[in-house]
């Protein structure tokens, strides 16, 4: 293990424009999975006929998909039948589509956590029952899932490693490329992606922490 040589300004410089890297797909992918799950999960609870069946079909088949299988999809076969993506933009559209039907299935246990009576009430004041559950339901639901919500997101951004494996300049890759250039950088080096990794995971068990207690 040479940890001097390993941990030179090139090589933490290199680390660093992969964690870069892995925080933009992962900032990309969270925002879009959210959009999109939210709207699943509102679908699937409203239990609107024939939209509600196939967005829940959709989401049972990706969920019991892994997602290299999904990241593979996206970069070798859609160009089979003309979508030809970038790696970047394979590995975000995978993780956006594993994702928003993990964060569906979020947003639709939290949706159900709520009192149907209270639907009930605001129908009875006047509103109507988009209204009721935008206004009524969805926030409060919106508040218990911050706990849950943010463990998916810090899955999300771990889970832009696999995209190492169709060559995404991420943190891993750039790993693996000081690694190749001697075995004794091994241990250094993905001691320091282990603290990278760490550091951004930690900061958003925070921040959700903190989100948690306001709520209380």
């Amino acid at each position: 293990m040479n940890f001097i040589d390993a941990y030179t300004w090139e090589h933490i410089r290199f680390m660093l424009m992969g964690l870069g890297v892995t925080l933009q797909v992962a900032v990309i992918a969270i925002i879009f999975s959210f959009i999109i799950g939210c709207l699943m999960g509102t679908v699937r609870y409203t239990k609107l006929p024939v939209v509600s069946q196939l967005t829940a079909v959709f989401v049972e088949i990706i969920r019991n998909l892994p997602l290299l299988l999904i990241i593979f999809f996206t970069f070798f076969a859609l160009p089979e039948i003309g979508i030809k993506l970038s790696v970047m933009n394979a590995a975000i559209v995978a993780l956006i589509v594993f994702e928003a039907a993990m964060i569906s299935e979020i947003v639709r246990s939290g949706l159900n956590s709520i009192d149907k009576g209270q639907i009930e009430a605001a129908r009875s004041s006047g509103l109507t029952y988009i209204q009721a559950l935008w206004h009524i339901v969805l926030p409060q639901a919106l508040r218990r899932m911050v706990p849950p919500m943010v463990s998916q997101f810090i899955s999300l951004l771990k889970d832009t490693s696999l995209a190492v494996v169709i060559s995404l300049g991420e943190l891993m890759h750039n790993a693996q490329i000081i690694n190749g250039q001697d075995v004794n950088f091994v241990v250094p080096i993905l001691l320091l992606a282990a603290v990278m990794y760490f550091i951004v995971n930690f900061t958003l068990s925070v921040v959700a922490k903190r989100l948690e207690a306001r709520q209380v």
